[in-house]
């Protein structure tokens, strides 16, 4: 096996893919169903390698050289606590996404849930606990706009589950792997939703805890330089109109009507559009507007309250 893998490192770093062992690793372990740790252990003792595994490895390598995605290939992509499938069509959650949900799951979790009202038992002659009412939970509501492979919103319906919450995605390809990852992730509390982000949930005007946006926010002339991204990455999920920001326009219309008063937005943006965001943001009427550093000290990420 470690001469397979040696090559398949060999390749990858001479076609420029960043992290050319890590991929070459995590491709050896799709094919053999082993972790990266169990195909490292593997390749110190050189165990043998079937001539049927050794070929498809060579063509999973030969895609990845290509520059095709590593989690086009697999089809899965890890995210915080999920493991979701993608495939062409839909953006492939990034982990500097992880950060920013954990402002929109920090907002969710502080939203007070209500106790059981006690009301007096005639029969008994003290307080009793009323049985649950039947309906939807009395905890919060979190709205992910342009959901995608439903990255966002799942994360933060498994890791706050007495919340409510929707994705909405407006790209009929992307839908098909939005529908499939809240179905494998058998999250109850969320619920996936095929509409234009300007337009969905009306019902829950003014009652939403929390609006979350990784929005297409790239200049539509400013091409991204990853190959990975450039030629694999849907252009809808991408490109935000000629100054990157036509649906940063939508998200804070959209999060202005759905949000109830003090409710909590948090959008993804490029690096480089934290001013120009914030200054939008607050010509629409949004209070408290901040800018939050990634771990590399980039801002990515911005918050806002609705007043």
């Amino acid at each position: 096996m470690s001469g397979a893998l040696e090559g398949a490192v060999s390749q990858l770093s001479l076609a420029g893919v960043p992290g050319a062992r890590v991929d070459a690793e995590l491709l050896v372990g799709h094919v053999l169903g082993l972790s990266r740790g169990a195909v490292q252990s593997k390749a110190v003792t050189d165990a043998p390698l079937g001539a049927a595994d050794a070929a498809t490895i060579a063509e999973l390598v030969d895609r990845r050289a290509a520059r095709e995605p590593l989690q086009h290939i697999t089809g899965r992509a890890p995210f915080r606590s999920l493991d979701l499938a993608v495939g062409p069509g839909v953006f492939v959650p990034r982990p500097e996404t992880e950060q920013v949900v954990q402002f929109a799951i920090d907002a969710l979790r502080a939203v007070a849930v209500p106790e059981p009202v006690a009301v007096p038992d005639p029969v008994a002659g003290s307080a009793a606990v009323p049985e649950p009412v039947e309906g939807p939970p009395a905890g919060p509501i979190a709205v992910d706009l342009g959901t995608g492979s439903g990255a966002i919103a799942l994360a933060m319906a498994t890791e706050v589950p007495h919340a409510r919450v929707y994705g909405v995605e407006v790209s009929p390809l992307a839908f098909v792997w939005t529908k499939q990852n809240f179905r494998e992730s058998g999250a109850a509390n969320a619920t996936p939703v095929f509409t234009d982000l300007a337009i969905a949930l009306p019902e829950l005007n003014g009652t939403v805890s929390v609006v979350i946006s990784n929005p297409p926010y790239i200049p539509r002339a400013a091409i991204p330089r990853d190959p990975e991204v450039r030629l694999f990455d849907p252009e809808i999920a991408l490109y935000g109109g000629d100054d990157g920001l036509d649906i940063v326009h939508q998200v804070s219309a959209t999060g202005l009507r759905l949000l109830h008063s003090g409710g909590t937005l948090v959008m993804e943006h490029g690096e480089l559009q934290a001013a120009e965001i914030a200054a939008l943001l607050r010509a629409d009427g949004w209070l408290a507007v901040a800018s939050h550093p990634d771990l590399l000290g980039r801002d990515r990420a911005t918050t806002a309250l609705r007043p």
